[in-house]
């Protein structure tokens, strides 16, 4: 039964460390692309928009007044 001691602050610390960097690389990802890309994702978004809104079918409304 014997473990390992484990200093429990900087356990906290690193886990605290582990988490703002993943945050960071998700904000970098997010926040950290150049207008081209920006511009390419948002084309493409509305590209597959058209595309899904092409094959909606209207139905006219029956008013029953």
């Amino acid at each position: 039964m014997s473990g390992d001691v484990v200093n429990l602050r900087q356990f906290r610390k690193q886990k605290a460390r582990s988490e703002k960097e993943k945050q960071a690389e998700q904000k970098r990802a997010a926040f950290g692309r150049t207008k081209a890309e920006k511009t390419l994702t948002r084309a493409l978004n509305e590209k597959a928009q058209k595309s899904l809104d092409q094959g909606h079918i209207e139905r006219p409304d029956d008013d029953k007044d």
